[in-house]
């Protein structure tokens, strides 16, 4: 069995590959509601963590929702403690209780015919995800007993599903499909080539913490304000059921939608009813207008991001070339994004039938034997480190791998970036970081993860020294050892490097990204 899991902030996704069909996962709930998707929830009850419908259903104990938002942190570690309830675990211990969850739902609970066997699995990330969200993820899936064959970048996948749908569109002068994903919690956009079924993925930006959540947000401080209620006069329940009434109303928008009705006093507990002297008829209703105004500024950051990866040349001929914006993600539905995107691009603007699956699905198409799709992605972060310079006295920022190298795929086999240099200092202090993109002056920029320390000790006197960190980096005298440094970033876009002292062969290799 071949699966495609988008493992959404919100919602998990999961389409299989079925010989040219590619049905999407169907999950029960408690109450025996069917949902199309795996809830991305997380709940403690009685000491125990559950998750998706179940703890969608939980009445008692702690409910976390958009627990991967943990993973977009810019220092993030398998080992990061987690606190849910009572419970107290990992992060990526709680990724693969999810992932174990999901499993056991997918095998026993879904409404895909999966026999217990094997079960492999090309997992999707956001595009600007780095390299330690990619490697936790990884590890989880794994961990929790799927074959993950590959990672794909969100938008990415979307663009396959676009092909496999549009493929009237693409002509020799238009190949290029512009991918606008916003979805529950971060915001990809993805410039895809598509030549036949070669996929060429020519940049991707995205926003780590910007999604559907936020604009629930938008609405839900809104309403209170109307009736003049404290967020913070709230409790954990109450503004979890009264975000999730208002998630509820923002998807029941359409376009000749005027007004917008929150049931604010219906989402509050009996306590919290008679503290603040309300009764459950309170309500807001506010001018579907008014919310758009509001969530203007998040739409335009999206446009930010997105005008990054269009082509450079922005003229007519330029614009020309792109055969549709393709627009997915649960997210999207919002009429005042839709709007903006068509006062840009026009009727080239068309959006997924299916806007929640349409990434799982396009991992499904790639995954399937028969669809010969070959998807080249990119690094879509830009990588490097910050070096001692002057003789210690000034720290420079070198930039070593820009965000458009491609991740080794059939079509691009691994290429090594080499450098080699004799070192004028005692010891080798590497600060590396991943970046969204670099300034005007070269610098990093955008959304910024940096990494734990790396000491390589050029001066064979302190090798096999425990606590290089302590000592004092120096000018040494005379010629260096000759000094190489090996980048290679693997399939699922984690870069490792090693350092090697060519004249004596002694190495240290590290895996950039969180320490176990």
């Amino acid at each position: 069995m071949r699966f495609g899991i988008d493992f959404g902030t919100t919602r998990t996704v999961v389409a299989l590959a079925d010989r040219g069909n590619y049905p999407i996962a169907g999950f029960e709930t408690a109450d025996g509601e069917d949902l199309d998707y795996y809830p991305t929830v997380v709940a403690e009850r009685d000491g125990e963590l559950i998750f998706g419908p179940q703890a969608l259903a939980a009445e008692e104990g702690t409910i976390v929702r958009s627990f991967k938002r943990l993973l977009g942190a810019s220092q993030v570690a398998p080992d990061l403690i987690v606190r849910i309830g009572r419970v107290e675990t990992t992060l990526l211990g709680l990724l693969t209780g999810f992932f174990s969850a999901l499993l056991h739902d997918l095998l026993h609970h879904s409404t895909l015919d999966v026999e217990d066997e094997p079960h492999q699995a090309i997992v999707a990330t956001p595009a600007n995800a780095h390299s330690a969200q990619r490697f936790i993820t990884l590890e989880a899936a794994r961990a929790a007993g799927f074959d993950v064959i590959a990672m794909m970048n969100e938008p990415s996948a979307a663009g396959v599903e676009y092909a496999h749908r549009h493929q009237r569109t693409l002509t020799s002068r238009r190949e290029l499909v512009l991918v606008y994903d916003l979805g529950g919690g971060t915001f990809d956009a993805s410039l895809v080539s598509m030549q036949g079924q070669s996929h060429d993925v020519l940049d991707s930006a995205g926003i780590k913490r910007l999604g559907g959540d936020d604009f629930d947000r938008v609405l839900f401080e809104q309403a209170l304000a109307l009736v003049d209620v404290d967020p913070g006069a709230l409790d954990e329940g109450d503004e979890r059921r009264l975000l999730e009434h208002c998630r509820q109303q923002k998807e029941r928008l359409h376009p000749s939608s005027k007004k917008i009705v929150v049931d604010v006093g219906a989402c509050l507990s009996a306590a919290t009813q008679k503290r603040l002297d309300v009764g459950e008829e309170l309500s807001s209703v506010l001018k579907a207008s008014r919310y758009y105004e509001a969530c203007e500024p998040l739409v335009v950051k999206t446009l930010e991001v997105l005008a990054r990866v269009l082509p450079g040349n922005l003229d007519e001929d330029a614009l020309d070339r792109i055969a549709g914006v393709y627009v997915v993600g649960g997210a999207s539905a919002l009429p005042c994004v839709a709007r903006a995107l068509r006062e840009w691009f026009g009727r080239r603007v068309r959006r997924s039938p299916y806007p929640s699956a349409s990434t799982a699905i396009g991992l499904a198409i790639a995954f399937d034997e028969g669809s010969e799709v070959h998807v080249q992605e990119r690094l879509a972060r830009n990588f490097g480190v910050f070096r001692e310079a002057s003789d210690g006295a000034e720290v420079v920022f070198d930039a070593l791998i820009d965000r458009s190298a491609a991740v080794p795929s059939q079509v691009a086999p691994a290429t090594d970036l080499v450098r080699t240099y004799r070192p004028t200092h005692n010891v080798g202090h590497f600060r590396y970081v991943e970046c969204g993109w670099l300034d005007d002056s070269g610098a990093p920029a955008g959304d910024i993860t940096p990494y734990g320390d790396v000491y390589f000790p050029f001066d064979t006197t302190l090798r096999g020294r425990r606590g290089l960190e302590e000592v004092a980096i120096e000018r040494t005298p005379g010629e260096g050892p000759r000094i190489e440094e090996r980048y290679r970033i693997d399939a699922s876009g984690v870069v490792s490097v090693t350092i090697r002292d060519l004249d004596s062969g002694y190495e240290k290799r590290h895996r950039i990204g969180p320490v176990r």
